[in-house]
């Protein structure tokens, strides 16, 4: 995530310099968590949880389990990654949901701290889950409130309870206690009370929450707080905990460029658990918090257990069962390919889904450099063509190919390498409908025995790609290169190997424009 950017970029160098040594003495030990101290600082972090991570990092980096590795190395950034999950929470906790509904949640904050939208993208995240949330509009005191908790709530698909107009007007005390009964009524099963917020901590602020905890009686009592306002995170937290009490903490803001101490230091002072993180202004641009995953991040280890999880998602288990059965029987057609890649689209950013590989943040310009734009590209040079020549593109001659170019308004030459990538992805989809092992551009052939594609990847490094297809040789070259790479995690912590840039190219290329 943005938020941990020059974090991460601090610790992974901190060990990529480690990882020099062989053997490692008290004073590499001490270098390295003087290094991850200043890091830490940096960031944010509150001093207090930065003295007791050091302190940790230092006493088991130390011991026989250090001295005694194989890797000393690897074992230091091993102790890092678990001290980082300690301080960020230990375990993932999830909400807590009444016996008896309506379950009712209270959202508390600063003002700005995205409470609002963070309630609609509660409610909608419920929803798809099976329940039945209603908003209710309690920050009757912020102009304009009412109004876009009301447009959020339509956005989000959800029911809303908004009797008072706000701007000044109404008791929030007792609409937060009548939307629990209209609830009950109605039989929504989750309440979300949107309270209203300051600038800054004070009396009346706290009165008038704690006020609407004891008339609701919540069963959560969610904190949400701006993941960019840095050491003053954990003053606040302090603060509402003290006067409202919370049983846990949303991370709003997770997207932006600031250093991110608030989410490392909110969680061990307050002793409570971050239980979402919002990555974004949309509405499903939020996740529930896993410590472990967070840590991995911030260490450039990768999330690939949240980017499995956004896949099956975003993807249609009956849509793919179907295009299965069709590759093993029929022929992949570019309807098929458009139909994929409106699968792709559904799972959101993918520069955000390419920085939950391992090792990206090696590849932080390339990222930057990556064009979300070719996937709506490519759909429009295939929204051009007719029926029959998105079923039969080897009926595309030069003139259907200029008619398409100005239909999509792109040139000729866009669309010919979109035929000639379309015609590499059917031959691998088919050659893995008939059980076959695939050679993907950029990863070399998936499976087969190790020793035979060892000893292949040998010759074809020596040797290199003798096709005339430029596009084709820059594939097999890219493939031959991966293919002798190393396996393994950036700091050797097991996982995937990180992409190359030819990888990061070739994906490129597969959603839209070489």
């Amino acid at each position: 995530m943005a938020t941990f950017g020059t974090l991460s970029d601090r610790l992974t160098e901190t060990f990529r310099n480690l990882r020099k040594k062989g053997q490692l003495t008290p004073a590499d030990v001490d270098g390295t968590v003087r290094e991850i101290r200043r890091a830490l600082l940096d960031a944010d972090v509150a001093l207090p949880v930065v003295k007791e991570f050091t302190a940790a990092v230092r006493e088991r980096a130390l011991g026989d389990e250090v001295n005694r590795a194989l890797n000393p190395a690897q074992q230091v950034v091993q102790i890092v990654n678990d001290e980082l999950i300690g301080i960020l929470g230990g375990q993932q906790r999830r909400l807590q949901f009444a016996k008896n509904p309506p379950t009712v949640i209270m959202l508390a904050g600063l003002q700005g701290s995205g409470k609002t939208t963070f309630a609609g993208k509660l409610a909608k995240m419920l929803e798809k889950d099976g329940h039945t949330p209603l908003l209710v509009a309690c920050d009757l005191q912020r102009p304009n409130a009412v109004n876009q908790l009301q447009v959020v709530a339509e956005r989000a698909g959800a029911a809303i309870y908004a009797p008072e107009p706000g701007n000044g007007v109404g008791d929030p005390v007792a609409v937060a206690r009548d939307g629990v009964a209209y609830a009950t009524r109605q039989q929504h099963d989750i309440v979300i009370i949107d309270t209203a917020g300051r600038l800054g901590v004070d009396a009346e602020l706290m009165k008038q929450a704690s006020d609407i905890r004891t008339a609701t009686q919540p069963d959560e009592v969610l904190f949400v707080i701006d993941a960019m306002i840095g050491q003053d995170a954990v003053n606040t937290a302090k603060a509402f905990q003290d006067g409202v009490d919370f049983t846990g903490v949303v991370l709003s803001k997770l997207d932006g460029d600031a250093r991110g101490g608030a989410a490392l230091s909110v969680a061990s002072v307050t002793g409570r658990p971050i239980i979402f993180a919002s990555t974004g202004e949309g509405l499903d641009d939020v996740e529930p918090f896993h410590p472990d995953r967070m840590a991995s991040r911030i260490l450039d280890l990768g999330d690939i257990l949240t980017l499995i999880e956004q896949a099956q998602s975003a993807f249609d288990e009956a849509e793919a069962m179907k295009v299965a059965e069709k590759l093993a029987t029929e022929t992949f057609t570019l309807e098929d390919f458009l139909e994929q890649m409106q699968q792709m689209k559904k799972m959101g950013s993918m520069k955000k889904m390419l920085g939950m590989l391992p090792g990206m943040g090696n590849m932080k310009q390339q990222l930057e450099n990556f064009d979300e734009r070719e996937i709506d590209r490519t759909e429009a040079i295939i929204r051009s063509m007719t029926p029959v020549e998105r079923r039969n593109p080897k009926v595309l001659n030069g003139s259907r190919r200029l008619r398409i170019a100005r239909g999509s308004g792109m040139t000729v030459t866009d669309v010919n390498q979109l035929v000639q990538r379309f015609e590499q992805a059917a031959k691998m989809m088919k050659t893995v409908a008939r059980g076959g092992v695939p050679n993907i551009p950029g990863m070399g052939p998936v499976g087969g025995k190790p020793g035979a594609s060892s000893k292949r990847g040998k010759q074809q490094k020596a040797k290199g790609s003798r096709s005339g297809n430029p596009a084709k040789r820059a594939a097999e070259n890219a493939g031959i290169s991966a293919s002798a790479a190393p396996t393994g995690s950036g700091f050797g912590l097991g996982g995937q190997a990180a992409p190359s840039e030819a990888d990061l190219a070739e994906l490129q290329k597969m959603l839209g424009r070489g």
